[in-house]
């Protein structure tokens, strides 16, 4: 069986910095990517950044150069640094990997950012 589950989020000031994690117990197989998607209040859950299988990454443009994924050699954690936090980057973080077939979603952590 399947769990994902995200930790390290938290209350911080604009400017500080977070890092989240993600714990998969269980496997899946042929997983071809990871990422971290979030939902702020009142809108809807969007992807923030993603991990390739081959290692290739790509991130929503408010997090470029603020923000990093990476992922352990095993392939069974997935990690977002998040440096220079800003209020708008409050919201409910998930924890996402997929196969070709089916994808798979950690419960959430919260992130608040207050100015």
């Amino acid at each position: 069986q399947v769990h994902m589950v995200e930790s390290g989020g938290g209350a911080v000031q604009a400017g500080e910095s977070l890092r989240l994690s993600c714990t998969l117990s269980g496997s899946i197989f042929g997983v071809r990517a990871m990422g971290w998607y979030r939902r702020a209040p009142g809108k809807q859950r969007e992807l923030v950044a993603q991990i390739i299988i081959s290692g290739s990454t790509n991130y929503q443009d408010s997090v470029k150069d603020r923000f990093t994924i990476s992922r352990n050699n095993a392939g069974n954690m997935v990690f977002l640094q998040m440096n220079r936090l800003k209020p708008e980057d409050t919201g409910v973080y998930y924890c996402n990997m997929r196969n070709f077939v089916d994808e798979y979603w950690g419960q959430g952590t919260q992130v608040t950012v207050s100015s």
